[in-house]
């Protein structure tokens, strides 16, 4: 195998913060500093990243969020993943012509719920005022921030599109008519304002729940769900369907909207247990593909070698087949859950994994469920397969002009934990709202318009994310928070993460830094909604011996650079009240900070 190198771990005892970037990284530090919780901490460092990274994720974007709170020893998920409006039936969709939701434009878009996650969980674990929490977001849209290469380019490459079709999005990310260079300082004082106003409205009220709780009001039954109606309610905007549409958002939808919280799913394995969100996320597909490992002797496999790749690709390929014919929001139909995570099912499943790649899409039958099968996998060939990249997540070898994620993680000194993944409302989804200085997201590209699934749209609905944070219990007690940006390999790369981590001595860093790999075997949750069967991704450094007996068992490989796949960052505190952080080198773009 190739060699490959690696940075030291973050270690502290006062708090540790990861995130996509290192401007936010540091505020959600100096939140920590400044006697705010983990809760604030993430908070913060999400609303800096809306701004920074606003080729991954914005205000009008979804957020799922894995939780510890150390007072009430209770892991929580809050799902701020806003579901379809009202106007989003079959019917409508279907009469403007669309057989596919684009993956752009104002009939992709959801409610925003992003905002009211945020609020939500500062409402009732944070400690900081509203206005500290906010203060670092609008420090820098309106004094300014240094431009991200990719952010560049990605706005470079979109500028001529914007100007024609998008002009809202041009005058905002293009001043003075031209897409600002990298390391330029950047800024976006409408945004700003945005939240100036918001603040305004919070504290004309009197004590710090009742503050969010205006917020929460202003956005949502207020001045921002107003201008959001009134933009799209006359803007026929240009998608990727290559015609203009109308979106179906408006004020009433957003003002029945509020985040929930939720038991997490979870999974034991080797003294650890693993917290994912429901089946409204891609988060048991990680969970299932445990189940599905345990009795493989995975354990046991050089964890950069062939088999430890050709087993964990061949489980995650039955886990994903599965999340393709089952998942779905479950407050519409009814998923199995519990039968998925089973080890009766799982070890039938298991008896699947061979020497040999699979090419075929093989989801399993629960008892009552065989009609839901058929017809999903009716709709599944129909959608077809790709030769070429089926991919969200912006990694070094794919499209500037696609979206993707940020990811964060906070533990602090009292021991309460974040594991948080933003979404959604990136530069690209739909023309930016001019009185609000952000757009909307694009979320319902998830669903297809084909009767029966469990993903069909249907208005009140939310769509089958794949935003996927984690928390692992080891002996019953909190200890791990990690996550990564990456459409439908997220939780693949997690995967290896944790395995990693479980089953060799290695500390975060070091697990981070090997080489990683994923398959694009199954549909795509993004538009076009195509797979590639049998397709593996894999870095360069895991080395010429280990690409060659990948290709002797039948798996069609694409070799990617090295360090060029995935985007993870995960924080821990052993028992002992010491933590440790690390984030990807890929990209160069992930931080991870503590004292």
């Amino acid at each position: 195998m190739s060699s490959f190198t690696t940075r030291p771990e973050i270690r502290g005892t006062f708090g540790v913060v990861t995130s996509t970037h290192w401007i936010a990284t540091a505020v959600g530090m100096s939140i920590l500093e400044k006697g705010g919780n983990a809760f604030d901490a993430a908070a913060a460092t999400g609303f800096v990243l809306q701004v920074v990274e606003p080729h991954l994720n914005g205000p009008g974007g979804d957020l799922p969020i894995l939780q510890y709170d150390a007072a009430s020893d209770r892991v929580e998920v809050i799902c701020a993943q806003g579901p379809t409006p009202a106007g989003a039936t079959l019917e409508h969709y279907r009469g403007e012509g669309l057989t596919l939701i684009p993956g752009d434009g104002l009939l992709a878009t959801v409610i925003p719920g992003a905002f009211d996650g945020w609020m939500l969980m500062l409402r009732d674990h944070g400690r900081l005022p509203l206005r500290d929490v906010l203060e670092p977001a609008i420090h820098y849209a309106r004094n300014g921030h240094p431009m991200l290469a990719r952010v560049s380019a990605t706005i470079a490459g979109l500028a001529g599109f914007f100007e024609k079709e998008w002009p809202t999005s041009h005058a905002t990310w293009c001043p003075g008519g031209r897409a600002p260079s990298t390391d330029e300082l950047f800024r976006n004082p409408v945004l700003a304002d945005t939240w100036e106003r918001l603040l305004r409205e919070a504290e004309a009220r009197s004590g710090r729940e009742a503050q969010i709780e205006a917020a929460r009001d202003a956005f949502y039954r207020g001045f921002v769900a107003e201008e959001i109606e009134a933009f799209v309610s006359k803007t026929e905007a240009m998608d990727g369907s290559g015609t203009r549409h109308k979106g179906v958002l408006n004020a009433a939808d957003l003002a029945g909207y509020s985040a929930t919280r939720e038991a997490p799913a979870t999974y034991d394995y080797h003294g650890w247990t693993v917290a994912k969100t429901g089946p409204w996320g891609q988060g048991p597909v990680l969970l299932q593909s445990l189940a599905l490992l345990k009795g493989t002797g995975i354990a046991d496999v050089d964890p950069v070698g062939a088999d430890f790749v050709h087993l964990v690709a061949e489980a995650m390929k039955l886990a994903y087949a599965d999340r393709e014919v089952y998942y779905g929001d479950p407050a519409f139909s009814d998923v199995p859950v519990s039968h998925l995570l089973s080890d009766t099912y799982n070890a039938e499943r298991r008896k699947l994994i061979g020497e040999t790649a699979s090419f075929d899409l093989r989801p399993g039958t629960v008892p009552g469920y065989e009609a839901q099968v058929a017809r999903v996998m009716e709709v599944v060939e129909g959608l077809g397969v790709s030769s070429t990249g089926v991919y969200e997540p912006t990694m070094a070898h794919l499209s500037e002009k696609r979206g993707d994620t940020v990811h964060i993680d906070v533990i602090d000194r009292w021991g309460n934990m974040v594991s948080a993944t933003p979404s959604g409302g990136w530069l690209q989804s739909s023309p930016v709202i001019p009185a609000l200085g952000f757009c909307l997201n694009s979320r319902a590209q998830m669903f297809l318009l084909e009767e029966g699934l469990p993903t069909t749209l249907a208005p009140g609905k939310r769509p089958r994310t794949t935003l996927t944070p984690s928390i692992a219990l080891k002996d019953g007690r909190p200890t791990l928070a990690f996550g990564t940006p990456g459409g439908d390999q997220q939780d693949q790369w997690q995967l290896s993460l944790f395995l990693r981590l479980v089953h060799h001595d290695l500390n975060l860093q070091e697990a981070i830094d090997q080489p990683l790999f994923h398959t694009t075997h199954f549909p795509a949750s993004f538009y076009p909604r195509q797979r590639q069967p049998g397709h593996i991704m894999l870095e360069e450094s895991f080395g010429a011996p280990v690409i060659e007996a990948l290709k002797a068992r039948g798996h069609s490989l694409e070799v990617a650079p090295n360090w060029s796949i995935g985007r993870l960052t995960a924080a821990r505190r052993d028992e002992n009240g010491l933590m440790r952080a690390a984030a990807t080198p890929r990209l160069m773009q992930a931080y991870a900070a503590g004292r």
